[in-house]
């Protein structure tokens, strides 16, 4: 039996591959590389290029290999994005996992594990998320989002397919080992941002609004380091296989930090004083979003270990300094 990860070559699914084999899994991804880099995948993961709604390479996939469980992470993710472009946002992340689901169900998939989003919240009327909050995106992808929740809990209800949802807040920080991170100049996760303007490849860092009702006016933002996020799918995987009811919870460090809080650490650890431009509000971006983990914490016996600011920033610039010794001709 194998895992298949779509999207697997991006930030997110390149740390996930890594512990999958560590932990002894089979693991296939399916990625067609438009953000992803084959080049960052471990050599033991089989590598598949291709597009995840593609329903013939879904379904010689699913035989193929045997898989009993799909970890779905292939998504357009920016917001600003999918407010010029909804229906692109609609059609990868909808329609494609429309079809994803349909091969699911034909070829009796038993355990589905979804990425989706803070996002599906919109604009929460208190700080704090609970998983019962109401849920009311603001933005085409919350809510492109949430229409693959809704899909996979009605597949779940008809079929014979249990799932964990995990709503994944502001992913960060870079593999303790060194092993993995984000690869892309074009980073739009504020961390990385703040890093790469601070190693002198990028001019400057954009603050984007600085009138909300926060202490300093900045957004504020739950930032979760991806190997809390890896270890946090690793327990949902077991949490599936031993037969737990299905369950969507979200991931996050259960704190937050405002932009201008970050890019204040940021300046502070690497020693770097680069300029930051203040800007306007950008349309679809909530003032406060912070996680409440308390579910996942007793259904999935997991805890957040790296949420110190200055570690996660420490981690990132380690990957992101030597990151164009690794393969300077694709990044």
């Amino acid at each position: 039996m194998s895992v298949l990860l779509t999207g697997g070559a991006g930030y997110i699914g390149c740390h996930i591959a890594l512990d999958l084999l560590s932990a002894g899994e089979q693991v296939v991804v399916l990625d067609d590389l438009s953000t992803g880099f084959g080049w960052a995948l471990p050599p033991e993961a089989n590598q598949i290029i291709g597009d995840y709604g593609d329903v013939t390479i879904l379904s010689n996939i699913l035989v193929h290999y045997k898989v009993d469980t799909i970890i779905h992470l292939a998504a357009k993710t920016i917001v600003p994005n999918s407010i010029t472009d909804p229906l692109g946002y609609y059609e990868t992340n909808a329609i494609k996992s429309f079809s994803l689901l349909n091969q699911a169900k034909k070829f009796n998939i038993p355990h589905f594990i979804f990425a989706s989003s803070a996002a599906v919240y919109g604009e929460p009327k208190l700080p704090t998320i609970k998983e019962g909050n109401p849920t009311n995106p603001i933005n085409p992808y919350g809510r492109s989002k949430l229409m693959v929740e809704w899909m996979i809990e009605d597949v779940a209800q008809a079929h014979k397919i249990n799932f964990v949802t995990l709503r994944f807040f502001n992913v960060c920080g870079a593999d303790p080992y060194g092993r993995a991170g984000q690869n892309s100049r074009n980073a739009t996760h504020l961390i990385n941002v703040a890093v790469q303007a601070a190693l002198g490849k990028r001019k400057l860092v954009n603050v984007y609004g600085t009138d909300y009702q926060t202490p300093d006016g900045s957004c504020v933002r739950d930032y979760i380091h991806v190997t809390d996020l890896v270890c946090a799918s690793m327990a949902a995987l077991e949490h599936l296989r031993k037969g737990r009811p299905s369950i969507t919870c979200n991931i996050g460090n259960g704190q937050g930090f405002s932009v201008l809080e970050v890019i204040g650490a940021v300046k502070q650890v690497s020693g770097s004083n680069f300029e930051v431009r203040l800007s306007g509000r950008r349309a679809g971006d909530p003032a406060i979003i912070i996680a409440s983990n308390a579910l996942a914490r007793r259904e999935l016996d997991w805890l957040p270990l790296h949420t110190d600011l200055e570690k996660i920033i420490r981690h990132t610039l380690k990957w992101e300094s030597h990151l164009n010794d690794l393969n300077p001709s694709t990044i």
